[in-house]
């Protein structure tokens, strides 16, 4: 008999995931990388104290998780200087984009971003039926002005924007940002990803205003803290934009010893001292070693370096493939002019050592 027939917005979609995660390329290859520099992880690790927190919790997990994420909440606001009702906790950015897709985005509904920036958004937008409307990175960054006249022509009802960006690692200062939601139309809701903000210069992220309706803020525990595989982050807005994500989300999405990880992560400033430390360190070695071969390293304030090969997005592809050849996982932008980089992840030093071992043959195989 016929399968029971899919909606007609999930009829028209690909049956696909935005990334092929490298445990897939390692079972199509038959081996394990050696360096795994493509996903924008943490490899220093979350704290000790997260760790700790999650073996002492481990006997518990026969409990459900507090579906209030009560604990969390509490020490974010308290850290950040906001009441809880403006948090909203879920399974990493990616989870709240897919609740932020279901409030707002109906079939046809139009939806402003930069081509080629993170296509996980898109693909919550395309679940809903939205439209994406896109416009050019300029000088290899997201483009307020371009974005905002994007949303105006097109009725917008939402605008996304990355600062720190991905996958280019550029960013704005925060009154550029500012500006940008001052000039937002009353209908528009900008969401601004600040996955990256921890590795961000001073003066990268606005102050919080959380008395503005038109604003979400999204920041997670996957990068700086050392948690992507705990799926937590939370996002920050007005308070009855905030209550929304009630209507809707899955309550109990954040589970367990996710939530008690976080928790005291959150409560370990020298730790993320460290890492932010480390990452900067990575970030300059990447840099060099790309010079070194020949390439050129993006500024970035993220904890990845876009290096750009200097041809196109074929000759890209081919230095991407061969390193994954031999055994190191890096990931590139989609889309030209950007897809003429690839982009390497902060490693450790066995990590690049490996990375820079392998770039010149890489780069004469793609030669």
């Amino acid at each position: 008999m016929p399968p029971i027939p899919f909606t007609p917005i999930v009829q028209g979609l690909p049956s696909t995931v935005p990334f092929v995660g490298p445990e897939a390329q390692e079972r199509n290859r038959g081996r394990k990388f050696r360096a795994r520099l493509g996903a924008n992880e943490s490899v220093f690790g979350p704290s000790p104290k997260a760790l700790a927190a999650i073996r002492d919790a481990a006997a518990e997990n026969w409990k459900y998780c507090d579906p209030e994420n009560h604990d969390l909440k509490q020490a974010l606001a308290a850290k950040l200087g906001i009441a809880p009702a403006n948090i909203t906790v879920g399974e990493g950015i990616d989870g709240l984009f897919g609740t932020v897709a279901r409030l707002f985005v109906e079939p046809g509904t139009p939806v402003a971003t930069s081509l080629g920036a993170y296509p996980t958004f898109n693909y919550q937008v395309a679940g809903s039926g939205g439209r994406l409307c896109t416009t050019p990175y300029v000088n290899d960054c997201e483009d307020p002005d371009s974005l905002l006249a994007l949303a105006k022509k097109e009725g917008a009802r939402l605008l996304y924007l990355s600062n720190p960006d991905n996958p280019m690692g550029s960013w704005w200062l925060a009154e550029v940002v500012q500006e940008l939601i001052r000039r937002l139309p009353e209908t528009c809701l900008l969401c601004l990803d600040e996955a990256y903000g921890e590795f961000a210069p001073a003066g990268t992220l606005p102050p919080l205003d959380v008395a503005d309706p038109r604003v979400l803020r999204f920041r997670t525990f996957s990068k700086a803290y050392g948690l992507a595989g705990a799926r937590v982050a939370y996002a920050i807005g007005a308070a009855e934009v905030i209550a929304g994500f009630d209507k809707i989300r899955n309550h109990f999405g954040v589970n367990r010893l996710a939530q008690v990880a976080a928790l005291a992560a959150l409560g370990d400033d020298a730790h993320l001292a460290w890492v932010i430390g480390e990452v900067a360190a990575a970030r300059d070695r990447i840099a060099a070693i790309g010079r070194a071969n020949g390439l050129a390293p993006l500024p970035s304030a993220a904890n990845f370096v876009t290096l750009d090969c200097g041809r196109d997005g074929a000759y890209a592809r081919r230095v991407l493939n061969a390193l994954i050849e031999r055994d190191v996982f890096v990931r590139m932008p989609g889309v030209a002019p950007l897809d003429r980089c690839i982009r390497v992840s902060a490693g450790a030093k066995a990590d690049l050592d490996v990375f820079e071992e392998v770039l010149p043959a890489a780069l004469k195989a793609a030669g």
